[in-house]
């Protein structure tokens, strides 16, 4: 065991005996940790979510009695409406679906969520021409966001009259910001539980806020300031949540210093969670025979030349086209790098149905198919494109990239970051966006860009191939060790000891 995990559960353990052995913990998010299906003969089977954040939330399950409420997805989810599972050998969890109509949950994620509020938190909305906030929007907004987050805290009422002690609730993400508002209506105070709410994504300052309707914003920010503790992945983000319940929120009041915020006669606590992955977790899906696989392929793609990759969902935020037009610019500055470098992109297909990302898929195409046209000839091929969700093979490109590029517009943490120093063999180096979560904690082991800036970007991928390999293994274990000591299970014990040191 290392030492960091050592040190990790010996801060569990101190937890639970002293604060949390008899508090149940109840955790709302859109997605719950297992899917529900039926095999061909009508058996009921499940399949266990992967990533990070399942893994950390559902480990709770092993220190103390854990709840998890979500959206049904299938048939199956539904009709099992909620009961303990074994996500895990000797691990539990209890999970409960909420089952809004298709129209409701339409509403709630198609059209609310995804995509009004992620293009604000990311910044790209195209103001002369988008949103449109129309009839459709407000029906949405009422029958459907509103309507879901009222059926969360319904259900995490329930959870909370039943337990014998106060529980601890943990929110996730923009498609929960009115649940904490509506719990406290339906509660009263002595029967409050202790309210935590993570947004995953990036928080923006208040100018973008005020694309939204006043009554839209002030409910958002009236829900935010109903819970406890607010966790966001950055200082920046947190300073901007304050900002902007200071420019929109009337009769609040907010203190820097403390970072703090009073409203309605209830302080709420902003902090900074930077989320982090599965370390173990990771290693052990590396060295795993599908993995292998692939790695062998990936070796094939790669030959002898210089591998640039990026792994990224097909979304506008991570500004993939202009990493491609850095890419030509590189080639056009440094010809000497010709037939000499391979760039792979494997792109994860993201809300196609969505008319703003299959367009930006057909950019992407376009723009491929221009540096191939322009440098390519019957020998090598500059730009590999693979649209594939296939996570295997996007591990073993991680672990043969000699650069790593991430150059999101904004983002709220980006994982690949983490997850590419950790499983890679040849010490690669990291091109890391500043307007990434990850930068405030990788930036001292990685090269920082400005995502707008190709020629930066270009000048960043030449210095990342020319590098001395000394300097890229320095720059390697740097950010191997920053990733390591902060791990997924760093990420939510610091949530939890939060809780301990403000006496909540």
């Amino acid at each position: 065991m290392k030492p960091n995990n050592q040190q990790a559960n010996e801060k569990w353990n101190k937890l639970r005996a002293e604060y949390f052995s008899d508090r149940p913990v109840i955790i709302a998010a859109n997605r719950a940790p297992i899917t529900f299906d039926y095999t061909p003969d009508g058996e009921l089977t499940f399949t266990r979510g992967a990533g990070g954040l399942v893994t950390a939330l559902n480990g709770l399950a092993t220190y103390m009695p854990a709840r998890w409420i979500a959206c049904a997805r299938t048939e199956a989810d539904a009709r099992w409406e909620e009961g303990e599972v074994e996500v895990n050998e000797n691990q539990k969890v209890y999970v409960k679906f909420i089952n809004p109509s298709p129209e409701t949950y339409d509403g709630y994620y198609n059209h609310i969520a995804n995509p009004l509020l992620w293009f604000i938190q990311h910044n790209m909305w195209d103001l002369p021409r988008a949103p449109i906030i129309n009839k459709h929007t407000w029906h949405a907004w009422k029958n459907g966001y509103q309507e879901v987050n009222r059926m969360y805290a319904e259900a995490i009422t329930r959870f909370t009259c039943n337990a014998d002690n106060r529980p601890v609730v943990m929110l996730q993400d923009y498609h929960l910001y009115l649940a904490g508002r509506y719990l406290r209506k339906q509660l009263r105070r002595q029967q409050m539980p202790t309210l935590m709410h993570f947004t995953h994504i990036p928080w923006p300052g208040p100018d973008y806020w005020q694309i939204l309707p006043p009554p839209m914003r002030h409910e958002i920010l009236d829900g935010m300031c109903s819970i406890d503790v607010l966790g966001f992945q950055t200082r920046d983000d947190g300073r901007n949540f304050i900002r902007t319940v200071s420019a929109l929120l009337p009769k609040s009041s907010v203190n820097y210093k403390d970072r703090t915020i009073w409203y309605r006669n209830h302080r709420t606590h902003v902090r900074d969670f930077p989320i982090s992955i599965d370390v173990p977790g990771l290693n052990n899906t590396a060295a795993s025979p599908e993995v292998k696989e692939y790695l062998e392929d990936i070796k094939r793609i790669k030959g002898n030349h210089t591998l640039i990759v990026r792994v990224d969902r097909i979304d506008p935020s991570k500004n993939i086209q202009r990493g491609f037009q850095a890419f030509e610019e590189m080639l056009e500055i440094y010809p000497e790098h010709l037939g000499k470098v391979k760039f792979l992109a494997i792109l994860i297909p993201s809300r196609l149905d969505v008319p703003e990302y299959q367009n930006y898929l057909d950019e992407l195409m376009a723009a491929v198919g221009q540096v191939n046209a322009r440098f390519g000839d019957s020998d090598w091929e500059p730009i590999r494109l693979i649209v594939s969700e296939n996570y295997p093979k996007a591990i073993a490109a991680l672990q043969s990239y000699d650069v790593l590029l991430v150059n999101s517009i904004a983002d709220g943490m980006n994982l690949v970051a983490k997850e590419g120093p950790i499983v890679n063999q040849c010490s690669g180096v990291l091109i890391l966006s500043e307007r990434t979560g990850a930068r405030q904690q990788l930036e001292t082991g990685a090269l920082v860009i400005s995502p707008c800036d190709i020629y930066e970007t270009a000048e960043a991928v030449h210095r990342a191939i020319t590098m001395d390999p000394e300097e890229k293994k320095e720059r390697a274990a740097e950010l191997r060790r920053l990733v390591e000591t902060e791990d997924i299970t760093h990420w939510l014990l610091d949530q939890l000891e939060s809780i301990v040191e403000l006496h909540l």
